[in-house]
């Protein structure tokens, strides 16, 4: 081994050590036991290079927030560019054209009659005021959220979020949440009574370990939310931004929310900016009370014109029909993998390039291990260990997802061969 490569190993294991010591200790020990202690380093498109020179396809992506890939070429310069214009993040008390482009940008591309907005900094804080603005519209403080639903980790999110172990250390948390199973419209209808003021739900559940609404659900809580008097929140920060083949995936069922969530991929990976969108009608609570909801670095001017030029690749690149494309390959390899291994592959779902693998028994941790020592990265769904996500930057290539899908075959060779 040569020195450079001496050096680069020696300076990953220093900064695993510091990570582990500094920032997070069980997060660097669970990554190390799925074969995941890498070191991101270089970065571009599809792919990331750990700090020893090992390359593999990025199938986690933040689970979403690199639907443009890696280090975009248009994002950094975008990012640059902003700054070389003498632009900074914007003084959050003041208004500023970029703010206000993203803003009719914002209700241009959001379902119908969705055309006011407030930007925040992460998924969570987008959350928390999609939330805050319901309670304070319908003047009913109790919200009705699913089970494995996952919408952040801030105060108003985490009180909606369906995952126990999340919630369990910081309750009690606050009043007037409800979880109920997802994709039961008639257990969502049971929950309502006069305290409730609106319902949020994934379209296609994230974390929860991608599982897909039923054909008749959205409809249904529309359908519900309009006979109650209810609002109805779509979070879409995993599901949104092309992910899925339509910029947003409550599109495949035609249905439209009366707030809904953005993030991740708004950022480009490059700058953080996230999105509650939301019907006009609701602006009254800003007419009135304009400084009720501030954000410091909500909005920043530099993330706006990030975010603005994200719009412009997805569509210039035609990042969505990609990810149809591309999931609609990676849907058929799973297929065939299931027909191979059946006794190991129980299901693969999701649409567009928001997959998830299921197998008989919780064998995700063994598989991220074979995956990653054949150059890939996936982790399994935090909410089951027997559910993996699959979530590739939207413009992989058909080359790359065989070679995902080669993996994902050997892996799974490799898994029977020892418990044979």
């Amino acid at each position: 081994m040569g020195d450079e490569a001496v050096d680069a190993v020696a300076a990953k294991r220093q900064a695993i050590e510091r990570f582990a010591r500094h920032l997070n200790p069980g997060k660097a020990r669970a990554l190390a036991a799925n074969g995941l202690d890498v070191l991101e380093w270089h970065r571009e498109g599809a792919v990331v290079e750990d700090a020893d020179g090992r390359a593999y396809i990025d199938c986690i992506t933040g689970f979403g927030v690199f639907n443009i890939g890696r280090r975009h070429p248009r994002a950094i310069a975008a990012l640059k560019g902003a700054l070389d214009d003498g632009v900074d993040i914007g003084d959050f008390m003041l208004m500023s054209k970029p703010k206000a482009d993203l803003g009719a940008k914002l209700a241009e591309v959001s379902p119908a009659g969705l055309s006011a907005s407030m930007l925040s900094t992460g998924g969570g804080e987008a959350v928390d005021f999609a939330l805050k603005l319901a309670r304070a519209t319908t003047g009913r403080p109790g919200v009705l959220s699913t089970d494995k639903g996952y919408h952040g980790h801030s105060g108003f999110a985490l009180s909606a979020a369906g995952r126990l172990a999340f919630r369990a250390p910081f309750e009690p948390l606050l009043a007037d949440f409800t979880q109920v199973p997802f994709g039961d419209i008639d257990a969502m209808a049971d929950a309502v009574d006069e305290t409730i003021g609106a319902i949020i739900v994934e379209p296609i559940q994230g974390e929860g370990g991608i599982n897909v609404a039923p054909d008749d659900y959205l409809a249904g809580l529309r359908a519900l939310c309009d006979g109650e008097n209810l609002l109805l929140i779509f979070d879409e920060i995993q599901s949104g931004m092309g992910r899925t083949g339509k910029l947003w995936a409550s599109e495949h069922w035609g249905v439209e929310p009366d707030i809904m969530t953005i993030g991740k991929s708004l950022s480009g990976g490059v700058y953080p900016i996230t999105a509650t969108v939301y019907r006009s009608d609701y602006l009254g609570l800003l007419d009135k009370r304009p400084f009720v909801h501030l954000s410091t670095f909500g909005g920043a001017d530099v993330g706006c014109l990030v975010a603005l030029e994200v719009f412009a690749i997805l569509e210039d690149e035609g990042l969505l029909e990609s990810a149809t494309a591309r999931g609609d390959q990676m849907a058929a390899g799973f297929d065939r993998l299931a027909g191979i291994y059946p006794q190991l592959l129980k299901e693969a779902r999701g649409k567009g390039l928001m997959r998830g693998v299921e197998y008989h028994e919780p064998i995700g941790p063994q598989m991220a291990r074979q995956l990653a020592s054949r150059g890939v990265l996936v982790l399994m769904s935090g909410n089951d260990p027997a559910i993996q996500r699959v979530m590739p930057v939207l413009g992989i290539s058909p080359q790359q997802v065989d070679t995902v899908l080669g993996a994902f075959e050997d892996s799974l060779a490799a898994i029977l061969e020892e418990k044979d």
